[in-house]
């Protein structure tokens, strides 16, 4: 509730004059905008690629050790890392993804600086880094399905599909629900991944709620109004949250 700057200057009482402003700050929204957006193709996606990808593995897939570390591998590298080989991949003229797409006669894109495809690109080294986290709580969770269930199904005459939808889905459904929460707070906390790659580019279009904030106080020197954006986005998150915890014990009563 104060204008206190970064320098040092201000530190004068404000009231709710920078909650105020913040409200009707059109790049609030627009970093909220594409917060909701990268959360929104990003949550589902690492649900459902997760739960395949450790449903192939728990079945019996070929090379299961192989598979489980280049499942998990990327998660275990560190955000600078992920950034400086994706930037690198994405690299206009000897990028491995753009000198792939000129071999084949399509014209190559700036995936990291073109409006409306940087977001995507983003979404897409998040998937590909975080994936494993959520396929290791998967892997867990099929791992403890009693295997008695199965083997009654299966001389029921229950075929893989069904064993699938009847037995393993449901008996999953808890930890379905816990990793939903966590990587919908996961998505709605993005910063690192966006900082690293595209800085928020170009013109606003990737930048994140945090990223904002830390713009805006370390940038601009507006400590008392980043701090205002902060609050703020935590009692979004708060609400969020609480809703989240509401839906988990309705459908586990």
């Amino acid at each position: 509730m104060t204008n206190q700057s970064l320098t040092g200057a201000g530190g004068e009482f404000t009231g709710f004059g920078n909650y105020a402003e913040a409200l009707g700050d059109k790049a609030v929204w627009q970093s909220l905008g594409n917060t909701a957006v990268f959360t929104l193709f990003t949550a589902a996606p690492l649900v459902v690629l997760s739960f395949v990808m450790a449903h192939l593995v728990y079945v019996g897939l070929p090379g299961q050790w192989l598979w489980r570390l280049s499942f998990f591998a990327p998660f275990l590298l560190p955000v600078s890392v992920v950034a400086a080989l994706w930037q690198w991949m994405f690299q206009p003229g000897f990028g491995l993804v753009n000198a792939t797409l000129d071999a084949w006669g399509i014209k190559q894109i700036g995936f990291l600086n073109t409006e409306g495809v940087a977001m995507f690109s983003v979404v897409l080294v998040t998937i590909w880094w975080t994936v494993g986290f959520n396929f290791l709580l998967y892997l867990s969770a099929l791992q403890n399905i009693p295997d008695h269930l199965f083997e009654a199904a299966q001389l029921d005459g229950a075929g893989p599909w069904r064993r699938l939808f009847s037995i393993t889905i449901p008996m999953v459904n808890r930890s379905t629900v816990m990793i939903v929460m966590l990587q919908i707070l996961a998505s709605l906390k993005v910063f690192e991944q966006i900082y690293l790659l595209t800085s928020g580019g170009p013109r606003g279009s990737t930048r994140s709620v945090l990223e904002y904030i830390y713009d805006i106080g370390f940038s601009g020197y507006r400590l008392g109004y980043a701090s205002a954006i902060s609050y703020l986005f935590f009692a979004l998150i708060v609400v969020i949250a609480v809703v989240q915890l509401r839906l988990m014990n309705r459908k586990a009563s």
